[in-house]
């Protein structure tokens, strides 16, 4: 089996392909996990970071000789794609893989000459009294990685504005308050429109359909208590 992980432009990656290949998963759903995580991290302001660690490419099928995307990942790009490949043969390979970055890491930092998996499975089997300590160092690694998801996560959730049926639902409750507080219609219109302007001047959106979704509940409490400014 090839390396699972190599090293270019002096940093330890591995690509899509050898991801697809070692989980028993087809590339074309790899490549859909790296794109639905590239577009949380644009979401959540990281695109930087989404582009210094995940690198597009291509490659050459060796059968009919046409040229498909990949991608190259770093080793917190691997972290992040597979954090939900939980089985138990997953997790093993997940193992595998952080070793492997490991190693390469070492390799660069050393400058060491690669070598072949032979010599790298005679390695492997010397150190494994190391194995314990390396697993430890591994959780840990992928506890920060897996904080690092939430956090992401998380500020994405914060900038994701109301859905349909949310705005929907502002929509009743500003029509439910101005019908409970008034009855002539040309006074309504003029509290329609007082609503919706303090709405737009308190959240800073140019519509209630901009509300982030997150700070809805905050928003029909403030319907449910508003009280309009007397009308000249």
């Amino acid at each position: 089996m090839k390396n699972i992980v190599f090293i270019e432009n002096n940093r330890p990656v591995t690509d899509s392909l050898t991801v697809a290949d070692v989980f028993g998963k087809e590339h074309r759903n790899v490549l859909a996990d790296i794109e639905n995580q590239i577009r949380k991290l644009i979401e959540a302001g990281e695109r930087e970071w989404g582009l210094l660690n995940f690198q597009q490419t291509q490659y050459q099928h060796p059968q009919n000789k046409q040229w498909y995307p990949k991608y190259n990942l770093t080793e917190d790009a691997f972290a992040i794609v597979v954090m939900s490949y939980i089985t138990p043969e997953a997790m093993k390979m997940k193992v595998r893989f952080l070793e492997e970055f490991k190693r390469m890491r070492e390799q660069i930092k050393n400058n060491i000459t690669p070598i072949d998996d032979r010599t790298v499975r005679i390695a492997l089997l010397k150190t494994a009294q190391d194995h314990e300590e390396r697993l430890e160092y591994t959780e840990l690694h992928l506890l920060q990685i897996n904080q690092r998801v939430e956090e992401i996560d998380r500020k994405v959730e914060e900038q994701i504005t109301l859905e349909s049926g949310e705005q929907r639902k502002v929509q009743k409750s500003i029509a439910r308050r101005i019908y409970e507080i008034e009855s002539d219609q040309k006074i309504r219109n003029e509290y329609f429109r007082q609503l919706h302007r303090e709405i737009h001047d308190r959240w800073a959106v140019a519509s209630y359909k901009d509300v982030r979704r997150n700070e809805l509940d905050g928003l029909l409490k403030y319907i449910e208590a508003w009280k309009p400014r007397q009308i000249a």
